[in-house]
Order: structure tokens, then C-alpha cells, then sequence
């Protein structure tokens, strides 16, 4: 029976957004292109208006306002709380007149955060926490953070067409799920009455989207899906990993964005609360997604990450790191390939030094091997751990536990040992080869037996197993080779990605092909992007080569002209002449198009 509020505020929102765009439009509530922010044509703002009363309306005559009135007083028992969806009401209205104001009359951000701070301290004044804490005092503090950080991070969010609103569509569909057994409560009611509006919301403003929610729209939403999280926390999680863990795995997209752009803003000396093209959304656009693209890989994330959190959930606290821990670890990652493509002019990311500037990503690259050492810890210690859960049941792994936890130094430092002393830290991971993989494979194979060994002679193997150390290769011979190859392939998706300049065909689908492929790839300077190649052998055709389409044969250059409008052919036949070469000459010539010829060859150097 309540599924049907989600068809209420859905169609409500449906109706209702139509008629504040026209009323916006008509009124000069528009959003009009500037530099500093991403739509390029005047948009209508003040979506939110829609989504509010979508959501607030029913919200109301449902939770009835008036049961606030005795907590505010303190007439009511201190050991109860007011209605979840009483509280959501009243400070989602709150916070949909302080984005109006900031609509409407631009108030500065530090005013703007003032109200935000008031309307956390009222929520925490009602007695509502998220536990995360034994002490009272600091556990207020955090969550009124907590409040304050994910409606403002909603905020930032709301930067290309439909990122916030599917976003916020999915954080509420997983408070949902997580309610669903609780259909009573008011933290469920109140995830469907948003979900119906944002589904509806989402049919203008995703791209190319004709409407803007506005802050009087993102704000309402970050301040709803931080309270969904801190009710999460308090009624409805069964322990305290989860308890924690769920809420932040469910908002992971909206955290990871305003942390990393908050971040890079700090320290290139930019104000962090100013706008800008530099959001994970945009960066996705820099290397090459298209923006409907970056949306939806976004949205991906997004229902990743509450996958993850619907697992956490329904988890021990012993079995939810085997999630949490990659998840955090890919999620960090992720961060860290972002905040590499470069935004700005270089010179904006700097630290003050001496009186000079200094590149941060230049600081940054002398630190990578160290960083290298972090991540294998955090890997040797988590495959050691998850070997041990997958080989014991939760009871057994109860009464193993200690022992998982006297050997663990052990493994650490055998492992580490066996690492420095094969040389996986010597190579460069960006340029990883086969003969790296054989490395990496060598010293997980030597640091196991070691560690095997030593157990042996500290512990006497009483109470371990084979098992477990085998588990324990395997995992972390995957985690190496994955953490090293996710570098190696994150940076050529992105190389290939950002390929543009002059359209041409290349001419040799052999190892000189190859060869010029990787120079187009990895030195932007040539400015060339390649639409395929065509080779004498007609065995190639359809095949790929560097991920590039073999298109056809040298008789086939007129069709694939007119097909893919290229400007000029490369010859990349490795130490001879293509069979056709004076062909080439003559169709480039009458086409009008440039010939030119790749070649790799050693010169002596005067001395």
C-alpha cells in the first residue's frame, strides 16, 4: 500500500515540473551559461520547487508537524525520539527556504553554511545521533558534520544534467531496501515520497535536461539523505561496522567528488566553495566520455557502492571487511586517477615553497612508490584476513580469530621482505610488462613459502592450515597483479580516450603499425587521431590491432574516405615498401590529402 506514495509525488512531480520551467522562464529564473560552470544554453532553475512540494505535501498530512512541538519544548520524554518523518519534514523545509534565499538573492556561502549549521543542530537538539561514537559530545559533533558535509555535498553534486537527482533517485532506493522490513517506519515513507519526486524530476533534467533544481532543490535533498543515513544508523543497523560503513557506502559517490575537489581547490589556492569545471563528472568528460556517458558511469558507482552497503548489512562485522576494505581501496583509486587528469593550468597546482611554485602532481610523483608500499600493506594484511574467513565458518573463525591476529605481524613482514628483496618496487608500474607480471608472480610465490615457513618454526603450525596460506597466495598474487594492472589500464583507457587532432588512416597493420599506434597513444604532441588501418594482407581485415579496426585492404581507401572522413595516411610498413606505395602517392595526390611515412631509424652522433 505504500509503494503507491511513490506514484503520488512521482506523478506530482511529473505535473508540477512543466509548470514552474514555464513559470521560470517567464519570470527570468534562469540558469545562463558562465564560465565557471558546465551547461552552455540558458536553462529554467528553480526544479526544486517541484520536487519539494512533491515530496513535502504528502509528507505532511502523513507525519503530522504538530508532534514536534512537545520535544521542542522538552514536554516530551527525554528518552524517545520525535517521528523520523516529522523531523525529515521540518528540516527539509527548512533547508528549501534557505536554497530559495540563495536562489533568489545569491547569500554568501558563509551564511548559507550558518543556516546549514542551525538546521544540523536543531536535528541534533531533538536527540538524533549516529552513534558512531561512545562520547555523547563527540558523537553530536559528527553528526551535525555529518548533516552539514552530505547536504553540501549533494550541493556541489548538482553539476551536469541529472548527476544529483539519479544519484539521490539511488541512495533512496537503497534506503528503501534497507527499510523494507520496517514498512511502518517513518525513514521509509519518507525514501519513497523523495524517489517518486527524483524519478519524476529526472524525466527534465537529464541530458539534455531543461530544467534545474537549484539549491532550493539540492540542498532539501543532501539534508533528507543525511537523515535517512543517521536513522539507518541508529534503529535500523544491527552493528556498529554497519552502523557506520552502510550510510557512508550509500553517499560514496557525492562524498568522493566534494572530498577530492574540496582537496585539489585547498591546495592550488582556489576557494573551495567557488564553482569550477574540475568535479569527477567533468574529469570524465576531459578524458573522453561523453556527458550522458559520465552520467551513467556515475549512476554505476553509485549502485556499486549501495550493493555493497546492502552487504555490509546483512553481514557479521567479521565478514563485512572482505567488502568494505576492497571497496575502499577501489574507491581510493579511483580518487587518485581523477585528481591526475589535469584541469587547470599546471602552474594553479602548486605548493608555495622557498618563494616558488612547485607542481603538487610533481611532489606527488616522487611519492608513488611509498604510496605502493601503503597499498601492499593494506593488501597483504586484507588477503591474509579474508583467507581466513573464507576458510572457516563464522564460528570457527570466532575461536581462530587470535591466532589470525599473532601470526599476522608475521606474514606482514615476511611478506615485505620477500617484496624488497625480488624488486617489485624498482619497476614502473605505469610502463608494467609481461616480464613485471612473472616479478610479481615470483615474489608472491617466495614470500608465501617464507611466511610458511616461519609459522612453521615460530607457531609449530599448531592450529593453522595449508589451506589458508594457499587461499592466501592466490588472493594476493590477484590483488598485486590487479592494483599494478588497474594503473597500467586506467592510464592507457585514458591516453586512448583523449586522442584528437588530424583523422588519419594508417597504412600497415604489422609491427610498425603497432609501433605508431603507441606513439599516437602516448605523445599528444602530433596532435593525430587514428580512425583505423588497412593493411595488403586481406586475412587482417576485421581484426584489431591496438584496439584499432583493421578496416579492409588498399583498394578499399576511396570507400573508407567517404566512410570516416579522414585528412591524411600514415605509411607504417616496418623496413619496406607497401605493395601499393605508388598508388597511395597518386590517390593522396588527386585527394588532396598528405602521405606521410613513420619510420624508427639510429643515427651516429658526431663526436
Amino acid at each position: 500500500m505504500l509503494y503507491k506514495l511513490f506514484f503520488l509525488s512521482f506523478i506530482l512531480c511529473l505535473i508540477l515540473t512543466p509548470a514552474v520551467r514555464f513559470m521560470a522562464v517567464k519570470k527570468g529564473w534562469m540558469a545562463f551559461p558562465v564560465k565557471e560552470r558546465w551547461h552552455k544554453k540558458p536553462t529554467a532553475l528553480m526544479g526544486g520547487i517541484a520536487i519539494y512540494i512533491s515530496t513535502a505535501f504528502p509528507l505532511f498530512f502523513i507525519s503530522d508537524p504538530g508532534l514536534l512541538i512537545p520535544y521542542i519544548f522538552k514536554k516530551a520524554s527525554i528518552y524517545t525520539l520525535p517521528p523520523i518523518d516529522t523531523v525529515i519534514w521540518a528540516g527539509m523545509t527548512l533547508l528549501f527556504i534557505l536554497g530559495l534565499l540563495d536562489d533568489f538573492i545569491r547569500i554568501k556561502p558563509q551564511t548559507k553554511l550558518v543556516g546549514q549549521i542551525l538546521a544540523a543542530s536543531f536535528i541534533a537538539f531533538l536527540g538524533f545521533r549516529l552513534y558512531w561514537f561512545s562520547s555523547l559530545t563527540l558523537d553530536t559533533i559528527v553528526t551535525i558534520i555529518w548533516i552539514v558535509g552530505i547536504t553540501n555535498a549533494f550541493n556541489l553534486l548538482d553539476n551536469m544534467d541529472g548527476l544529483c537527482t539519479g544519484i539521490a533517485f539511488i541512495g533512496c532506493v537503497y534506503f528503501i531496501l534497507l527499510f523494507s522490513g520496517h514498512s511502518m517506519n517513518g525513514g521509509f515513507v519518507s525514501s519513497i515520497l523523495l524517489a517518486g519526486a527524483l524519478a519524476g524530476f529526472l524525466v527534465y533534467n537529464f541530458h539534455p535536461a531543461s530544467i534545474f533544481m537549484g539549491d532550493c532543490g539540492s540542498l532539501m535533498i543532501g539534508f533528507v539523505l543525511s537523515m535517512l543515513g543517521i536513522h539507518y544508523s541508529n534503529t535500523i543497523s544491527t552493528n556498529a561496522l554497519g552502523a557506520f560503513a552502510v550510510p557512508v557506502m550509500i553517499m560514496m559517490v557525492p562524498i568522493l567528488d566534494t572530498s577530492m575537489v574540496t582537496f585539489i581547490r585547498l591546495l592550488s589556492g582556489r576557494k573551495a566553495s567557488a564553482g569550477g569545471k574540475d568535479h569527477t563528472s567533468h574529469r570524465l568528460v576531459i578524458i573522453g566520455f561523453s556527458e550522458k556517458d559520465a552520467v551513467m558511469f556515475l549512476f554505476g558507482i553509485g549502485a556499486v557502492s549501495g550493493l555493497s552497503a546492502l552487504f555490509v548489512s546483512t553481514n557479521d562485522s567479521l565478514t563485512s571487511p572482505a567488502v568494505i576494505i576492497p571497496f575502499a581501496i577501489s574507491i581510493i583509486l579511483m580518487g587518485i586517477y581523477m585528481a591526475q587528469i589535469r584541469v587547470y593550468p599546471e602552474k594553479e597546482f602548486c605548493l608555495l615553497r622557498n618563494h616558488s611554485y612547485t607542481p603538487i602532481l610533481v611532489e606527488l610523483t616522487y611519492k608513488r612508490q611509498l604510496a605502493l608500499v601503503v597499498l601492499d600493506f593494506c593488501l597483504i594484511a586484507f588477503s591474509y584476513y579474508l583467507s581466513y574467513r573464507l576458510s572457516f565458518n563464522f564460528q570457527e573463525f570466532s575461536i581462530n580469530f587470535k591466532y589470525f591476529l599473532n601470526s599476522l605481524p608475521v606474514i606482514i613482514g615476511c611478506k615485505f621482505l620477500i617484496f624488497f628483496a625480488v624488486g617489485i618496487y624498482r619497476g614502473i608500474w605505469r610502463y608494467m610488462s609481461s616480464n613485471d607480471v612473472f616479478v610479481y608472480i615470483k615474489a608472491s610465490i617466495g614470500a608465501s613459502v617464507f611466511s610458511l615457513a616461519l609459522v612453521v618454526f615460530i607457531f609449530r603450525f599448531e592450529n593453522f592450515s595449508y589451506n589458508i596460506f594457499f587461499i592466501d597466495w592466490m588472493l594476493t598474487t590477484g590483488l598485486l597483479l590487479g592494483t599494478r594492472g588497474s594503473f597500467r589500464i586506467s592510464l592507457d583507457a585514458v591516453k586512448r580516450k583523449s586522442v584528437s587532432g588530424q583523422r588519419v588512416l594508417i597504412y600497415g597493420a604489422g609491427r610498425g603499425g603497432e609501433i605508431l599506434l603507441r606513439e599516437i597513444i602516448n605523445n599528444k604532441k602530433h596532435n593525430l587521431e587514428p580512425v583505423g588501418l588497412i593493411d595488403d594482407d586481406v586475412l587482417k581485415t576485421g581484426k584489431k590491432l591496438q584496439g584499432y579496426l583493421i578496416l579492409g585492404t588498399f583498394d578499399d581507401i576511396p570507400a573508407l574516405r567517404e566512410k570516416y572522413d579522414f585528412n591524411s595516411i600514415i605509411i607504417s610498413f616496418n623496413g619496406k615498401e607497401p605493395n601499393n606505395l605508388e598508388g597511395a602517392k597518386l590517390f593522396c595526390k588527386n585527394a588532396g590529402m598528405d602521405l606521410k611515412r613513420f619510420a624508427i631509424e639510429f643515427k651516429s652522433v658526431d663526436l
